[in-house]
C-alpha cells in the first residue's frame, strides 16, 4: 500500500512539472501571436530603462539633434557633413541620388557617417525606395515596380516579397530606414497600390510584414492620406475637403490597420503637409495638434515615431519661416523634423527648436518624450 502511494505521489509530481513546463512554453510562444511574454516584457523593460538613462545623459543640444533628419551634399563624408554631425548632433540623414553612385560607395559613406557622428546612439540613415518613379540609383540597383503595378498584380505576396528584396538591398549599403510603403488610397499617379481602401490596406500590411522580416525600419506615408489631394505639396499648400467620416472609412484605414496589429517600434509614420478642413481648418497635418496628437496618438493609439515630410516643400516653406516650422511641428506632436536639402534651412530649424526649448515654448518633458521614442527604436534596430 505504501509503495502504491509512493508511486502515485511521484506520478502527481511528474504531472505537475510537465504542466508547469508546458505552461512556460505556452507563455514563451505567445510572442508569435503578438502577445506580451515574460521574456518580451523583461526585454522591453530593459530597453526602456536603457533609453531613459541615455536620454538623461544627453545635453539639450544633443536631444534637439536627435529630433532632426537632414540631407547632406556629396558622395563621401566631408567637412560640411562632419560639422553638421558634431556641431548640431544630427540624429538622422536622408540620402538622395546626389549621395549615391554605387553600392560599395554608399556602404563606405554610411559607415563613415556612423563613425563620425560621435553620438550615444547610431544615426538613422534613410532613403525613399518606394518603387516605380520614386527610386534611387536606378543604374546600380534593381528598382522595385511601382506600388500601382504591384497592386494591379492582385497578388498580396508581391508586396511582401518586394519589401523584403528592397530591405535587403538597403541594409547591405548601411541604410536602416526606408520611407515606404505609401499608404495613400487612390492617389492620381502610380505611387498607390489601389484606389480601393481595402486593397491598399491589405498590400500595405503585407509590405510591412516584409520589412519587419528583414529588420529594417519602414515609414507609412503620408498620414492621414494624400490620395484625395489635387495639388503637389512640393509646390503649394492644398486642402482635402472630405468629411471626417469619409476619411475614417477610406484614407485612415491602411494606417489604422498597421497601428492596431504591428509593434510601433518597428516603423515610423510620416505626416503630410496637406490641410484637411474637416480635421483642422487652420493647419496642415504636419503642424496640426489635432491630427498628430488627438487623432493619431490618442484616437488611433499610435505610440511610435512621427516624422514630418520635408519642411522645404512649398506647402509649408512658402508660409512659415524655417525657424518656426520645427517648433510648430514638435508642439503639434511630431518627434522628428525632416529638412532635406539646404544647410542654412537645416540650421534654422535646429536653432529654432533649441531656442524654443530654452525659452520654455517646448517643455523639457515634451522633448524627452520624443527623444526616448527615437532612442528606443535605435536600441532595438541599429547596431
Amino acid at each position: 500500500m505504501k509503495k502504491s502511494s509512493s508511486l502515485y505521489l511521484k506520478f502527481i509530481i511528474v504531472c505537475c512539472i510537465f504542466f508547469l513546463l508546458a505552461g512556460c512554453s505556452n507563455i514563451n510562444s505567445e510572442s508569435k501571436n503578438g502577445k506580451m511574454t515574460a521574456d518580451t516584457v523583461q526585454q522591453k523593460e530593459n530597453i526602456d530603462s536603457k533609453a531613459e538613462k541615455i536620454v538623461a545623459s544627453m545635453s539639450l543640444s544633443e536631444k534637439i539633434g536627435q529630433m532632426m533628419m537632414i540631407g547632406v551634399r556629396g558622395k563621401e563624408i566631408n567637412d560640411d557633413s562632419r560639422y553638421l554631425l558634431n556641431e548640431y548632433h544630427m540624429g538622422g540623414i536622408i540620402f538622395f541620388d546626389r549621395n549615391m553612385q554605387a553600392q560599395e560607395q554608399v556602404r563606405k559613406f554610411t559607415e563613415d557617417l556612423q563613425k563620425n557622428s560621435n553620438e550615444k546612439v547610431p544615426l538613422f540613415i534613410a532613403m525613399d525606395e518606394e518603387g516605380g518613379r520614386v527610386v534611387r540609383m536606378k543604374n546600380a540597383l534593381i528598382p522595385p515596380p511601382s506600388q500601382q503595378e504591384i497592386g494591379q498584380s492582385g497578388d498580396i505576396d508581391n508586396a511582401q516579397k518586394w519589401a523584403q528584396k528592397t530591405a535587403k538591398s538597403l541594409k547591405e549599403m548601411g541604410i536602416n530606414v526606408n520611407f515606404a510603403p505609401v499608404a495613400d488610397v487612390g492617389s492620381n499617379d502610380t505611387r498607390s497600390y489601389s484606389k480601393e481602401a481595402k486593397t491598399v490596406t491589405e498590400f500595405v500590411a503585407a509590405a510591412a510584414k516584409g520589412y519587419e522580416q528583414e529588420n529594417i525600419i519602414y515609414a507609412l506615408k503620408h498620414f492621414p492620406g494624400i490620395g484625395k489631394g489635387k495639388v503637389d505639396s512640393h509646390k503649394e499648400l492644398s486642402a482635402i475637403t472630405a468629411s471626417e467620416k469619409t476619411l475614417q472609412a477610406e484614407d485612415f484605414l491602411p494606417f489604422q490597420t498597421v497601428v492596431k496589429n504591428n509593434n510601433p517600434d518597428n516603423y515610423m509614420i510620416l505626416v503630410s503637409h496637406l490641410k484637411y478642413t474637416a480635421l483642422d481648418e487652420k493647419n496642415p497635418a504636419s503642424l496640426s495638434t489635432y491630427i498628430i496628437t488627438e487623432l493619431l496618438r490618442k484616437k488611433m493609439g499610435y505610440k511610435g515615431i512621427v516624422i514630418t515630410d520635408d519642411m522645404e516643400m512649398g506647402a509649408v516653406s512658402k508660409h512659415y519661416n524655417f525657424s518656426e516650422l520645427g517648433v510648430k511641428a514638435v508642439q503639434a506632436g511630431a518627434d522628428i523634423v525632416m529638412v532635406c536639402h539646404e544647410y542654412p534651412h537645416e540650421e534654422d530649424v535646429y536653432m529654432g527648436l533649441l531656442d524654443a526649448a530654452k525659452k520654455g515654448e517646448i517643455s523639457q518633458s515634451r522633448i524627452d518624450e520624443s527623444v526616448k521614442r527615437i532612442v528606443k527604436v535605435k536600441l532595438q534596430h541599429l547596431k
